[in-house]
């Protein structure tokens, strides 16, 4: 397997772009191999990698369905509900606790 060419940042050829910056333009990878990697150097820890595209080979990104709207308004409306009173708690539930944050802690509930 041949290793990917790599870039540093800022310094990629006109032409690729990352995920993000394809989702900027309206585009999406559209099922393409990654074509290179660009590195973004940090102090004391290891870089940031990400991946480039080519942006001829681009696909439009999917328009959203009423469909797919439903179930995007499904998923949140279950992260948002509590799996142990069962109410709605117009938050996303953390799943460090797994419960809204009056069931997981109820002692701190009643002394306010």
């Amino acid at each position: 397997m041949a290793a990917l060419p790599s870039y540093r940042w800022h310094l990629a050829p006109e032409g690729l772009a990352t995920r993000r910056q394809l989702r900027a333009l309206g585009l999406r990878p559209g099922g393409q191999d990654v074509v290179a990697e660009l590195h973004r150097p940090r102090r004391r820890r290891p870089p940031l990698v990400a991946f480039l595209y080519r942006i001829d080979r681009a696909k439009p990104v999917r328009p959203m369905t009423p469909g797919r709207t439903a179930a995007l308004a499904a998923a949140m409306t279950a992260r948002r509900t509590c799996p142990t009173c069962r109410t709605d708690a117009e938050y996303c539930i953390p799943r460090s606790l797994g419960m809204c944050v009056a069931c997981a802690f109820p002692e701190e509930q009643c002394a306010a």
